[in-house]
């Protein structure tokens, strides 16, 4: 089932030329969702071609990195006669700037638009497979980050075991594997755990927004597939990082670590490392080692597929 991850926006609180304002695109069996929503988010979607079905919107805080492309967003999807409603999920306390934002132009957007306030522990959405969980990040304005995290699934069937012990190929392979136990025609009964491997676990993304390194991002999810986290500054504004409720590339590293994450995006660089990337990731591999691109500053337009934990789908 194919899980995607494209990242539309990487700078800091000030663009560059190479780098958008946060956000980051996640489709999962076609289903589409948005993760902040930075100025000139609209464009990226066109750029890198990711299309504006999205049905929820889950924005991390108010600062305008991170929310003012809302406008012009749904000002795109009203000029495209969309009908779909959308849901923007935010922290508690801003329902009122974002309904700001919402009808910035002077008007409602011709399709429904819910704001849904949440907090730290809250499922903001739930679906048939998987959730989004909400959990407390540590920035100078209500803030939260967000974690999807799929459910686990069925273990492996074991055809050959199963035919072992006498069971027809047929409708009865579906019961014991959906947890159902079946009767042969000799009177035996075969359980699911005789034939059925243990669950499996999903996939996780992780994707903090602007934060200092907590524990709240470690615990919300175990051992995530992708970590996205504020790496804004590298060690030589490790002040600058704590002042202004940020993390560096090297704090990032250390909670990816605590996290038992599988890989590493260092999001949200500043500025002022505009066209350098080698200090943030030198120091971030020091702490977080692993194959290949385990530790990687995503380009803007960077997609990235999320494979299961056992890579066997």
């Amino acid at each position: 089932m194919p899980l995607r991850v494209t990242f539309l926006g990487t700078a800091g609180a000030i663009p560059t030329t190479e780098r958008n304002p946060s956000s980051v695109f996640v489709a999962r069996e076609g289903e589409e969702l948005l993760f902040d929503a930075g100025e000139g988010t609209q464009r990226q979607m066109m750029r890198f071609g990711t299309g504006f079905s999205i049905s929820h919107l889950f924005v991390t805080h108010l600062h305008g990195d991170h929310v003012l492309g809302i406008p012009g967003l749904l000002q795109t999807m009203d000029f495209n006669d969309r009908e779909a409603p959308l849901a923007i999920h935010a922290p508690h306390g801003t329902r009122r700037q974002l309904k700001g934002l919402v009808e910035a132009l002077g008007n409602r957007p011709g399709f429904p638009v819910r704001i849904n306030e949440v907090g730290d522990g809250d499922v903001p959405y739930r679906a048939d497979e998987y959730e989004v969980r909400a959990f407390e990040t540590d920035h100078d304005t209500r803030s939260l980050g967000y974690a999807l995290v799929e459910d686990e699934r069925k273990g492996r069937f074991d055809r050959e075991r199963a035919e072992e012990l006498g069971v027809p190929v047929g409708p009865k392979f579906s019961r014991l594997h959906e947890g159902e136990s079946v009767e042969l025609e000799d009177g035996t009964v075969v359980d699911p755990d005789q034939v059925v491997g243990e669950p499996r676990p999903g996939r996780a993304i992780v994707y903090t927004g602007d934060t200092r390194p907590t524990a709240a991002t470690v615990e919300v999810a175990d051992e995530p597939d992708l970590l996205i986290h504020d790496a804004t500054f590298a060690d030589d504004r490790a002040d600058r990082a704590a002042e202004t409720a940020h993390s560096t590339a090297r704090q990032a590293a250390a909670i990816a670590n605590r996290a038992g994450a599988d890989r590493l995006a260092l999001m949200h660089l500043s500025s002022r490392y505009a066209g350098r990337t080698d200090e943030h990731l030198e120091q971030a591999r020091e702490i977080f080692a692993g194959d290949g691109d385990a530790v990687f500053v995503p380009d803007d337009g960077r997609g990235l597929e999320i494979s299961y934990p056992d890579s066997e789908e």
